[in-house]
């Protein structure tokens, strides 16, 4: 077991083998930090980052939670802590709402919630008997403003939304942080089949909708605005921040969606506002 203090943080990353996550593995590597760094594959991962002390590479279906606990337990065992754990692995489904079957929207629930929850529960534990920590769930900016075509989908990251709020008041007394990541469109695969399920089924209703998004995904793909190694840099000075934000919007499209979202909040707020009012008991 490494216990010294030879690396300054030791981060585990879900979904570490390519995408954001392969980037901020190699990031934080790069500043001279460990990283347990994880996928359903350890060779995949191995490949990506190399063999050598400061990489623990673990294979790990987050959807099953024994070996969620497994590998928390053989990062503990290589380093003797667990500084920053990134909620990275997930996946996206599209289609219209009422086209994604019960299997499909069965399945983006076991990895995108249940997956990291499972690994969040593995790896807090060791965090609370340190007081010390930051967990990291990578939502979207299909986890503040749904869309047609990505419903399913950013069901999934509205719950990661709301995991991270309760889990950062829930933290916090301990010393540890809980920060949710929002990024919006960024240079990776996950509009390409390997990170993107697609519904098979097409209802010829929402042609106009979810399925000008079918096609519009393949044009967006690989020419997206966000730059993925600007997005790990981010990332660095995310852990590096004494008071690390609950939110942390990436992207200039996530910024400009945010604002829109609280702009038509507000309209509809002032617009029903007598009638959302009136329902509390007369005084």
């Amino acid at each position: 077991m490494v216990t010294s203090p030879e690396f300054k943080r030791v981060w585990m990353i879900t979904g570490a083998s390519r995408g954001i996550g392969a980037r901020i593995a190699e990031a934080a590597l790069a500043q001279g930090d460990a990283v347990v760094a994880t996928s359903r594959s350890a060779a995949s991962v191995e490949e990506r980052l190399g063999s050598h002390a400061a990489v623990l590479a673990l294979a790990l279906d987050v959807t099953d939670e024994a070996q969620a606990v497994a590998a928390a337990r053989a990062a503990l065992a290589r380093f003797g802590r667990i500084d920053v754990l990134v909620n990275n692995a997930g996946y996206g489904l599209l289609g219209a709402v009422e086209e994604a079957t019960g299997d499909e929207v069965r399945r983006l629930y076991e990895t995108n919630v249940f997956g990291l929850l499972n690994v969040t529960r593995a790896v807090l534990p060791s965090m609370r008997a340190r007081r010390q920590g930051h967990v990291i769930n990578i939502s979207s900016l299909g986890g503040y403003q749904s869309a047609p075509g990505f419903g399913v989908y950013c069901s999934t990251k509205f719950a990661v939304e709301g995991l991270t709020e309760a889990l950062h008041g829930e933290l916090a007394p301990l010393g540890i942080h809980a920060t949710v990541v929002e990024p919006g469109y960024f240079r990776t695969d996950f509009l390409d089949s390997s990170s993107l399920a697609v519904s098979p089924r097409v209802l010829a209703d929402y042609e106009a909708s979810a399925g000008k998004v079918r096609f519009a995904a393949n044009a967006i793909s690989h020419n997206q605005p966000g730059d993925p190694e600007r997005l790990a840099q981010a990332l660095l000075a995310l852990v590096a921040a004494p008071v690390p934000p609950l939110r942390l919007p990436l992207g200039t499209d996530t910024l400009r969606t945010l604002r829109a979202k609280h702009a038509f909040v507000d309209k509809e707020t002032v617009e029903w506002e007598a009638l959302a009012a009136s329902t509390d008991f007369p005084t």
